[in-house]
């Protein structure tokens, strides 16, 4: 089974300081879609593994969530993907879960879910603690320009061997080319 994992802000849709509160606010990253949907074509399982604090701090409800998911799979499904599941964290960063990116919790409920290992498989963001969660299990780190990629291309400190891609379509492209 080819599995890929995708954050979402700033590698499927734009990203927002003041974060994507509202189905009106997601808004997909040209090419993106097409990228998943060449992926889903070549028979790749799309999964999302998203940070989504906005939930803990109040600034929008479960069911809003659901909405900018609903809008990002019909968005996905009417260029021809699909994704498959949709992981998230709903904790702010000083509540010291598992699951917030850097840590591995939603890489951990990834591989539970397909009864794999997660070794090897491409865990495509933006930020460094996209980079950080994939690595630490053992999964390959792929990082996008797009987003917060900039700064974090600037910051340093990537994992060994990561990487870097103008966006998504960029390293679907890599990807499929490189797959045997």
């Amino acid at each position: 089974m080819k599995l890929i994992i995708l954050d979402r802000d700033g590698v499927i849709n734009f990203d927002s300081a003041q974060f994507i509160k509202s189905p009106d606010e997601w808004k997909p990253i040209p090419g993106s879609l097409e990228a998943i949907a060449r992926l889903t074509h070549e028979g790749w399982r799309v999964v999302v593994a998203t940070n989504q604090s906005g939930l803990a701090r109040g600034l929008f409800e479960m069911a809003t969530l659901n909405a900018i998911h609903a809008k990002m799979h019909r968005a996905v499904a009417q260029a021809g993907g699909r994704i498959e599941a949709v992981f998230y964290c709903p904790h702010a960063a000083d509540m010291a879960c598992n699951c917030r990116k850097p840590r591995p919790g939603l890489f951990d409920e990834i591989a539970a879910r397909y009864g794999r290992d997660l070794a090897g498989v491409p865990a495509v963001g933006d930020s460094l603690r996209d980079l950080q969660a994939a690595a630490s299990v053992g999964a390959r780190p792929l990082l996008v320009r797009t987003g917060k990629g900039e700064k974090t291309l600037a910051g340093g400190g990537l994992p060994a061997d990561t990487p870097v891609f103008a966006d998504l379509a960029d390293a679907v492209e890599h990807l499929l080319n490189t797959a045997a």
